[in-house]
Order: structure tokens, then sequence, then C-alpha cells
């Protein structure tokens, strides 16, 4: 069993206030965890407004899917979300058993 775990840093320029971060945030993390059957949450920066990070992990058989499942992931971010800036991504895998 392998797993896939990533944490990106977002920003979001045109945000003025903590609810229209909630909104932006919570729509990403539903679309993410709809499309790709990930799961997926807000983990850090909770009380800034124009700064997210999300947690996004995958479970597979094979450390490649794993890996693809988590660079679509990121392209799907970068190409659909015009509202949101990819600032960092830190991504991890560990082969468990």
């Amino acid at each position: 069993m392998n797993i896939g775990v990533c944490r990106i840093n977002l920003r979001l320029p045109e945000n003025e206030t903590l609810k229209g971060k909630r909104t932006v945030v919570q729509s990403l993390i539903i679309r993410v965890r709809d499309k790709f059957h990930v799961s997926v949450a807000e983990v850090e920066n909770g009380d800034k407004w124009q700064i997210a990070t999300i947690g996004v992990c995958c479970v597979s058989n094979d450390l490649r899917h794993a890996n693809e499942v988590i660079s679509r992931i990121m392209d799907y971010i970068q190409d659909t979300r015009l509202d949101v800036e990819i600032l960092d991504c830190e991504t991890e895998f560990v082969n468990v058993f």
C-alpha cells in the first residue's frame, strides 16, 4: 500500500475577508474531493484571509498512480481556479506494509 501526501500553500489575492476565504477554500476542497476521490482538508493558516494551506492524501496500491493523482490535482487547481495562486507544494510518498 502506498500513501501520497501533499501540502499545498495557496494565495488568494482577490480575497478580502475570512468569510470570502472560507467560501473559496471549501469550494476547492469539495471539487478536488469529488473529482479525484482523495481526502482533502484545510490544515494551516485558518486565521489568515489571503493565505490557505490544504492537505491532500491519496492511498493506492501503486506508487506511480499515487504520484500521478497528486500531479493531476496540482494541474487541476492551477488550470481551473484562476482566483487561487499556488505558492508552494510539498509532496511525500510512503510505502506501508
